[in-house]
């Protein structure tokens, strides 16, 4: 048997993950070697998750302390766009209104000019 090639593949979980696997095992109708299973994780590994769980370690409570502060900072982050792209909406309403006016004298300064000229070449 040839040994295995290149370092031991460590996975990784999220806290979300972990947490969210430990909800399907918790399921009163789905056992919890079909959720590993599916999940692709060992069901020993999915068994100590929900032990932790139900304990209240500190690393399943800081993992949904910490995604809830993840989407806090994502809401205020799309918040934030929100207002820098009303502050530009601003602006440019601003800008747009300068330049309507401008506009409008810049008409009115053809009219005067037009009448000036009908009055002079007329006499």
């Amino acid at each position: 048997m040839a040994a295995p090639v290149g370092p031991k593949k460590v996975h990784r979980y999220t806290l979300e993950f972990k947490i969210q696997a430990v909800r399907l095992a918790n399921h009163p109708e789905i056992q919890t070697q079909d959720v590993a299973h599916a999940l692709d994780i060992h069901p020993f590994m999915l068994s100590k998750w929900k032990k932790d769980y139900r304990e209240g370690k500190k690393v399943l409570r800081i993992a949904k302390a910490d995604a809830e502060k993840r989407s806090l900072k994502r809401q205020v982050k799309e918040l934030e766009a929100k207002v820098q792209a009303r502050r530009e909406v601003r602006a440019l309403e601003r800008k747009l209104a300068a330049l309507e006016v401008e506009h409008d004298l810049l008409k009115k300064a053809i009219r005067f000019n037009i009448e000036r000229r009908r009055r002079s070449s007329s006499s």
